[in-house]
């Protein structure tokens, strides 16, 4: 009985992945893998690769872009403030 109860859950499972697109999406990565003329050192990785995950080099520079451009907000924020008093004293000074 609680074989049956297994294989049903293998089954769901089976479907759920078929259904998310996840089966297919494995078979062609490695069927990529397979048709490789140099198999890659690392599987794994051609695997991350294959299907889009950022590699570390990528982390690092949207990390350095992501930085950069919040300085460039914080510089824009005190120009917007200084044009603002600007514009105050302006109004008072009328």
């Amino acid at each position: 009985m609680a074989y049956q109860g297994a294989d049903s859950k293998k089954e769901e499972f089976r479907k759920y992945l078929e259904r998310a697109g996840v089966i297919d999406s494995l078979t062609k990565v490695l069927v990529g893998l397979y048709e490789e003329p140099e198999k890659p050192s690392n599987a794994l990785d051609f695997v991350k690769q294959y299907l889009g995950a950022p590699t570390a080099s990528d982390v690092d520079a949207i990390k350095g872009e992501n930085e950069n451009l919040k300085k460039k907000v914080e510089e824009l924020t005190a120009k917007v403030h200084e044009l603002q008093q600007q514009l105050e004293a302006a109004k008072s000074g009328q």
